[in-house]
């Protein structure tokens, strides 16, 4: 059994990271979603909001998983007799980073391998940084967010005022 690994922050979740599902999950057997919580960013949502906010958003993927991790990601793969990592690429500078993360795991984990998958073109502009920040400044984030995220950015942004 062919089992995948997508780890991010996905603070909050985007079409691009459902994209990005949606065609991996046709390759591998089981994709675990490992929501992470990033020390460098500041996240609007907590870890238990993006688990559910994804969960709600991949309800038709029967093989993805979705669950916290915190530490090595090399030892969460251990943990989940996973082999594969999966990086979604917007632009060279996301090559670049994901190349040097792709390495060092496979350093620590020789047996594990990084699958590079590119955006579908109509994503490669969306982040969740720039989403946050368009529906921090009252801008529309229709169709760039699953549904869920889109009603869960104007519940959190809607106590902020």
């Amino acid at each position: 059994m062919a089992i995948a690994v997508y780890p991010g922050s996905f603070d909050p979740v985007t079409m691009g990271h459902i994209d990005i599902l949606e065609r991996t999950s046709r390759i591998f057997d089981k994709i675990v979603v490992a929501v992470v919580h990033n020390v460098t960013k500041q996240a609007l949502f907590t870890l238990d909001e993006r688990v559910e906010l994804i969960k709600n958003s991949v309800q038709h993927l029967p093989n993805v998983e979705v669950e916290c991790f915190n530490g090595l990601l090399a030892d969460f793969l251990k943990s989940k007799d996973a082999t594969v990592i999966i990086r979604g690429l917007r632009s060279i500078t996301d090559f670049e980073y994901e190349s040097h993360m792709s390495m060092m795991n496979k350093n620590l984990l020789p047996d594990i391998d990084t699958v590079f998958i590119m955006s579908n073109p109509c994503y490669i502009f969306v982040s969740s940084s720039g989403i946050k920040e368009a529906a921090l400044l009252g801008g529309s984030v229709c169709g760039l967010v699953p549904k869920a995220v889109e009603i869960g950015l104007k519940e959190k942004l809607h106590r902020f005022k």
